[in-house]
């Protein structure tokens, strides 16, 4: 037939064995036979001359155990330049093929005993550089060559290329057509000739029957496996109360950037507000260490990546609207040491923890208390130290304070630099398994926490207009009716 209506399909199975017309010219010569699999290729090429000949023409196939799937493991291009220079890993690489090993199964006993290898052979290096899943690979292609003239390896193309690994995952390169147009190979040459071509999965369905002996085994696997988990990780946890919480925090200091000095430490305490708690064994306070800062940008940034971990439990008392708890607070303070060993405060800050569960990035500005005049800018340059908080908790309010208005006037600062916090927190609570009205219950807590430790300033504020309200109500009853019901008959 003429080139241009030649069409040919073929089935082909895992690892089924086509020959090219290259392969029959050159296995029918027992000659040219030199492995036991290039024997075995010139038996099944002569059973096949008796039956008549090859059936396909221009489909073939590769199987895992042929020259070229080692060729093309081999000859792997990062990139599709022909003119990639391989490097030195590249090339070390190369020989190493995911492919199953065979090896024995040993002895405890030998196991334990060998440990270390001292003395290495290159077949063990090879095997044992990488860690890799066993890969087992089949490539179908196509004689792409001018019509009579089959057999030229210059006109091999790879179809598609199949792998399956130990996990049992298989990998199609290209994927199956499906409702997408057929894939194109545009040859070069004169003609320019292009061929079309289309993968489809023509595999036997499973039956019902043998699907559900599968899932059935899968179930009895997966159960056997989740009970091995069971047993490792066991059902002694501790319990919580049914109106508490626990907060858990893993947080890290990050960096802190924006500082006048150099070589910068972080203290920081966690305050517990009541109806807080924490094991015994919870540290509450921590110091990072000292990090010499680097120019990113326009600022001085000091990368701590300082890990810390914070445990707490909330223990729901009074359930009043009045009795109202407040969140945890961070408070952290700043300080750089010289290498005349003279520290100076370079800012407080404060942290309120974040109220809900998740990753929480944060920045926090700090400030400093200042000194007017320049005799305490002088003393700080020079010998260091400066102004320092008594209590650092007079960053918000302090613990001690009682009263109703905190006034901090005629107290002078400073704004300084800023530390960044990564913050992962989780939340525990037995009444998020219970029922909808615990659940509730719970969620309306956490909102009253939140509300305070986020949005105080909100509440001061909607506290201010219920006394105004008051009184504008006692201010009207005050006044006499007729004056009421005109201004009303007026409005």
């Amino acid at each position: 037939r003429p080139p241009q209506e030649e069409e040919e399909a073929a089935e082909v199975g895992w690892q089924e064995k086509l020959f090219s017309q290259f392969e029959v010219d050159l296995y029918r010569s027992e000659s040219a036979c030199q492995t036991p699999l290039d024997r075995q290729y010139h038996e099944e090429i002569l059973k096949l001359e008796k039956a008549g000949g090859r059936k396909n023409h221009r489909i073939f196939t590769y199987t895992d155990h042929d020259r070229f799937t080692n060729l093309e493991e081999h000859c792997l291009k990062v990139t599709d330049s022909d003119h990639e220079v391989p490097s030195y890993l590249a090339e070390r690489m190369a020989n190493v093929r995911r492919r199953r090993q065979d090896r024995r199964p040993m002895e405890a006993s030998a196991l334990k005993s060998k440990i270390i290898t001292w003395e290495p052979t290159e077949e063990f290096i090879k095997n044992n550089h990488v860690i890799n899943t066993p890969v087992q690979t089949m490539y179908i292609m196509g004689d792409l060559g001018p019509y009579g003239k089959l057999g030229h390896r210059e006109y091999e193309h790879v179809l598609c290329t199949i792998k399956v690994d130990g996990n049992g995952v298989i990998t199609v390169k290209p994927d199956f057509t499906g409702s997408k147009g057929a894939y194109r190979i545009e040859l070069d040459g004169e003609k320019r000739e292009v061929w079309k071509y289309t993968i489809e999965n023509v595999s036997v369905q499973v039956q019902p029957e043998e699907e559900e002996r599968e899932q059935c085994v899968f179930r009895d696997l997966y159960g056997r496996h989740k009970e091995y988990l069971n047993g490792l990780v066991g059902s002694e946890f501790e319990m919580i109360l049914p109106g508490a919480l626990r907060l858990f925090v893993n947080g890290e200091i990050v960096s802190a950037q924006g500082y006048e000095y150099d070589n910068l430490y972080v203290h920081f305490f966690l305050e517990l507000p009541n109806q807080w708690s924490s094991p015994a064994f919870q540290q509450l306070s921590g110091v990072t260490q000292t990090c010499a800062t680097k120019t990113v940008g326009w600022e001085n940034m000091a990368y701590f990546c300082y890990p810390f971990t914070l445990d707490m439990f909330f223990t729901q008392g009074d359930e009043s609207e009045d009795s109202l708890s407040q969140w945890p607070v961070l408070y952290f303070e700043v300080l750089s040491l010289d290498f005349w060993q003279r520290y100076r405060v370079e800012g407080y800050g404060s942290l309120v923890l974040p109220a809900s569960p998740g990753l929480h990035v944060l920045t926090i500005p700090t400030w400093r208390p200042v000194e007017l005049g320049t005799v305490a800018e002088l003393r700080r340059f020079f010998i260091g130290g400066s102004p320092e908080l008594e209590d650092i908790t007079y960053v918000r309010i302090p613990s001690t304070f009682k009263g109703e208005r905190l006034s901090r006037f005629g107290f002078r600062t400073e704004t300084t630099g800023s530390v960044t916090f990564r913050l992962y927190c989780l939340q525990q609570s037995k009444a998020f398994l219970e029922t909808s009205a615990l659940r509730q219950r719970m969620q309306s807590v956490l909102d009253r926490l939140g509300d305070f430790s986020q949005q105080s300033s909100v509440y001061d504020v909607l506290e201010a207009f219920q006394r105004a309200r008051r009184r504008m109500q006692e201010a009207r009853e005050s006044l006499p009716q007729d004056l009421i019901s005109t201004s009303a008959s007026t409005a």
